[in-house]
């Protein structure tokens, strides 16, 4: 039997992720030039890097738990091939392959500049507020067991008994006293023991952080890192510096970023922190000057919506639980996927007619 429709027939026009890849096209011709410097004319051809970042996109669009698994979907899937750029007759490529290719791009930082040029496209739109932000973390579960977090300096005991198993040994360790300063992971030293509040369970865990604009909550800034009692804050700080200037802009935040240095720092930067105030067990470093502003209640409004992020990225974007190791290739995961994110968030935009221009 002989078919005589190309994918590009096959997909209907008002599909939604039609959208999705004509914002991504714009982006990844910005790209180009970055791509001409990373990848080397000689030896064996690689993977085109539009056709693979188009993949990875597709890898947290539709919860695809390994590239491996991704390879098979491109391999029968005519809706992925059309999206990546391949015909119905091309060659899918080796998952290890592919994987190494990725690992280059991730090398050059490609998930940052991708991401910075969603947002700018996003600006163009006139979707993004330029005065109101929102920021907030939240710990991602790192690609490491329990059983791998032991004393620093030795491998500890995989346990004992003619009953082990030797790929999956019995380790106990309950009543013994664990914490980062004398244990790390064997498998991902980077990740630390941490828990999200009083009661809930310790894992070892990375810290992801976004910041969104306010007006249609779009993120506008990401970064992971390791998981601190400081970590939040640190990282606001951070993203702050891409968004603060000479006009004066707020700063919607929880309980967690209401400490006096935190607060001071904001202002220097003229921020004006508009955090919701902690009143328990100490006073709060924000009084009525700020707390008497309609501004304020409005914030404390919207930064709720930040949840929506952290909820896309882990139930759909697989960022729940990590399937990469290492501080740097973990934050630029984290990075594409918010990136993900923010090309699902401006289409459905664009789809209402909310955007400025088409």
């Amino acid at each position: 039997m002989y078919s005589y429709l190309s994918p590009e027939q096959r997909v209907p026009s008002d599909h939604p992720l039609r959208g999705i890849r004509d914002l991504t096209n714009v982006v990844l011709k910005e790209l180009s030039h970055l791509f001409d410097d990373i990848y080397s004319r000689k030896g064996r051809n690689s993977i085109p890097p539009e056709r693979l970042l188009r993949a990875l996109l597709l890898q947290y669009l539709y919860t695809i738990r390994s590239e491996r698994l991704l390879m098979e979907q491109l391999n029968y899937n005519l809706l992925f091939r059309w999206f990546v750029g391949l015909n119905a007759d091309d060659e899918v490529w080796d998952p290890t392959v592919f994987t190494k290719n990725r690992e280059r791009l991730m090398k050059a930082d490609i998930a940052g500049e991708f991401f910075r040029l969603v947002v700018e496209g996003a600006r163009s739109l006139e979707l993004l507020s330029d005065e109101h932000f929102t920021v907030d973390g939240t710990l991602l579960e790192a690609c490491a067991s329990l059983k791998s977090f032991q004393p620093k300096g030795e491998q500890g005991e995989a346990g004992t008994g003619e009953d082990q198993d030797p790929g999956n040994p019995t380790v106990d360790f309950h009543g013994e006293k664990r914490s980062n300063a004398t244990h790390e992971s064997t498998t991902d030293p980077e990740s630390k023991l941490a828990k999200k509040g009083k009661g809930k369970e310790a894992k070892l865990s990375y810290s992801g952080h976004v910041l969104i604009e306010n007006r249609n909550g779009v993120v506008v800034g990401a970064e992971v890192l390791p998981a601190t009692g400081t970590a939040e804050r640190e990282a606001a700080l951070d993203l702050l510096e891409s968004v603060a200037g000479t006009q004066p802009v707020t700063l919607g935040a929880d309980k967690a970023y209401d400490t006096k240095e935190f607060v001071q720092k904001a202002r220097e930067l003229n921020v004006t922190p508009h955090v919701a105030q902690n009143d328990k067990g100490r006073s709060s470093a924000i009084d009525g000057r700020t707390t008497r502003h309609a501004g304020y209640e409005v914030s404390q409004k919207k930064r709720k919506r930040i949840e929506e992020v952290f909820g896309w990225m882990k139930t759909v974007g697989g960022m729940r639980k990590l399937r990469h190791r290492g501080l740097r290739l973990v934050g630029c995961i984290f990075t594409l996927a918010a990136a993900a994110y923010n090309l699902v968030r401006i289409t459905n935009l664009c789809r209402a007619g909310l955007a400025a221009k088409a």
